[in-house]
């Protein structure tokens, strides 16, 4: 305990990296390891040596603190001492706390070195198979890791360990040099080790940031919070000068609109008659500035055309368009054909009068039909049977 606060102490001191938050399943790991074991006394080592293979499950809560369950396999190994009568000698799990050593004394940097350094340690628990016993262990070991991959999130390292019985195998039978009788007269195993040499494989899962290893928070100091806040306050006044500039343009535009309305308006509450003066025939179709196409507004002076039309099968009717005297002369000219075509092509299609009773022509620009200027663009009808 003593040492574990030192650790934490020394890992606050050397980690000045803020890291992003460790959500419940983030920086996980799996993986497996084999290798070979052998007691460490009472046997020659070389002798003596079994295959052991193994499976890790891990959590980093922290960029130096973690935990991982080990589960060891072993087999056949010293069949008189055990009376192993199955292919597996006797299986080991552990809760084992790791530290990663290298990001204790030397920080984070934003990813796993190429090469670490980490520590593990905690107890499990061991069973034995022919000579059936269960008991507490305890295990410590260090990893000599190395990350590779584009987000470092492979691992391979090289781990030796030390694997301790903390109660010891009772002896039943077979003759062994180093047991102890205690009191009572049992003999038990005095060798109550074994060291290890293993080559493992781990895989890092992807977590809640995307990556598969811890995150950096981007954090900035005072200085550059006082500068970006200080352009935020500058955009701020740019779009209040802004704002005062286009409610002066919407002003300005809200009165020429109300002014146009407001021609409109007189327009079309002038009376409607269709009379017969000479040739020519009355209402007449009254357009916007710069536009060729009949607003529904004047669509009742053309109904009325309509009408007389039905009403004079014989009658033949020449459609004659003008523009207001502002402009180019030539774009004035096109735009007047363009409204003399635009009530011919309303009175065929919409009133179903035929188009060989209709002859448009574009008389250009004028300021001679009315006072107003604006009501110079208009459309004018001829009867030419009359």
């Amino acid at each position: 305990m003593v040492l574990a606060a030192v650790a934490v102490a020394v890992s606050a001191s050397a980690q000045k990296t803020a890291i992003t938050s460790n959500k419940a399943f983030d920086n996980m790991y799996i993986g497996v390891n084999a290798g070979v074991s052998a007691p460490t006394k009472g046997y020659a080592v070389l002798n003596n040596l079994t295959p052991e293979i193994g499976v890790r499950i891990g959590k980093n809560f922290t960029t130096v603190f973690g935990m991982a369950v080990d589960a060891n396999m072993h087999f056949s190994s010293m069949p008189s001492q055990l009376n192993t009568k199955t292919w597996v000698d006797n299986t080991n799990i552990s809760l084992l706390g790791t530290a990663n050593l290298s990001n204790l004394f030397n920080g984070y940097k934003g990813q796993p070195r190429a090469f670490e350094v980490i520590a593990l340690g905690g107890f499990g628990w061991g069973h034995t198979y022919g000579e059936v016993y269960n008991g507490m262990t305890s295990k410590v070991a260090v990893d000599l890791a190395y990350n590779f991959g584009s987000d470092k999130q492979y691992q391979v390292y090289l781990e030796p360990s030390l694997t301790w019985d903390l109660e010891g195998y009772k002896i039943t039978s077979g003759n062994i040099g180093s047991a102890t009788i205690d009191a009572g007269g049992m003999k038990y195993d005095v060798n109550r080790s074994h060291f290890a040499l293993k080559l493992g494989f781990n895989y890092k899962f992807e977590n809640s940031n995307g990556k598969h290893n811890f995150a950096v928070e981007q954090l900035r100091d005072q200085s550059e919070i006082d500068a970006l806040n200080a352009k935020i306050n500058d955009l701020r006044n740019q779009i209040t000068a802004n704002d005062a500039a286009c409610n002066k343009n919407i002003a300005a535009r809200d009165a020429e609109i109300a002014k146009l309305k407001k021609a409109l308006a007189e327009c079309e509450n002038k009376p409607v008659q269709v009379v017969k003066n000479t040739a020519n025939l009355q209402p007449t179709v009254v357009f916007g500035q710069g536009k060729s196409n009949v607003e529904k507004s004047q669509e009742a002076n053309v109904s009325l055309i309509a009408n007389y039309m039905k009403a004079h099968k014989d009658a033949k009717v020449k459609i004659s368009g003008y523009a207001s005297p502002e402009g180019n002369p030539e774009l004035n000219q096109k735009l007047s054909e363009a409204r003399a075509e635009a009530v011919k092509e309303l009175l065929v299609k919409k009133y179903k009068i035929s188009a060989d009773r209709l002859e448009t022509e574009g008389l250009g620009a004028t300021d001679k039909l009315f006072d107003e200027v604006e009501f110079n663009r208009v459309a004018v009808f001829n009867d030419m049977n009359k």
